[in-house]
């Protein structure tokens, strides 16, 4: 995600003019994303982005990638870039998701990816797809992550991977039965990606009600 909406002081130019991005490896390395102005966004870091995907390499390989909050697109363009098979990014902006589909024109072999405009946790209700890997990193000061988790649980794999982001201070909820396999922090945020179990199993969990052959590792 790239929306990291503030409760403080109004954001300052550098903050909210539009600029680009790059995406760091794979085919489409190099490729410089547009950041079209929109105040609060600010597209995850190249260091951050870097370190999660090294975590991820395993897993990218024809993975099934779910983008929430997409933002610039950056990490489900990454994921794509790095050999997922395919993308569903979702943004509410009517802007940043007309700009996610000019970047999508112009990449070749970008036919695996969906830019789904409005709102998230709708999207998360309406979708009956099912995904390995889900990129969360809401608006921080709209404090959604306690809504997402029961409506993202139908639609992960079994074992699927959750990629994290909240500010460093803060603790987002993530369900217990989800447990953490890689974590980093910088001075502003916290990053985690946790293994998710069985999509009925997380989703009886968040219900209060214990499933049958439920497990944690």
């Amino acid at each position: 995600m790239a929306r990291h909406a503030s409760t403080g002081p109004p954001a300052s130019p550098m903050n909210t003019a539009p600029g680009k991005i790059r995406l760091i490896a794979g085919r489409w390395r190099g490729t410089r994303l547009d950041v079209p102005a929109s105040p609060g966004l600010r597209p995850t870091s190249d260091r951050v982005r870097e370190t999660l995907f090294n975590w991820l390499m395993p897993w990218l390989p024809g993975a099934r990638v779910l983008d929430l909050f997409a933002g610039s697109g950056a990490l489900g363009l990454e994921a794509l870039s790095r050999g997922a098979a395919a993308a569903v990014l979702v943004e509410r902006d009517a802007a940043l998701a007309a700009a996610l589909r000019a970047t999508l024109a112009r990449l070749p072999g970008s036919d695996g990816a969906t830019v789904v405009q409005g709102d998230t946790l709708d999207a998360l209700r309406k979708s009956r797809e099912a995904f390995d890997i889900a990129f969360v990193d809401p608006p921080f000061a709209a404090g959604l992550w306690p809504q997402v988790w029961p409506l993202l649980a139908p639609r992960l794999a079994p074992d699927a991977l959750v990629y994290v982001e909240a500010p460093a201070d803060l603790d987002p909820g993530v369900p217990p039965d989800w447990p953490l396999h890689r974590e980093g922090r910088t001075r502003e945020v916290r990053y985690a990606l946790h293994r998710a179990p069985a999509a009925a199993t997380a989703a009886a969990t968040l219900r209060g009600v214990p499933a049958a052959g439920s497990r944690t590792e």
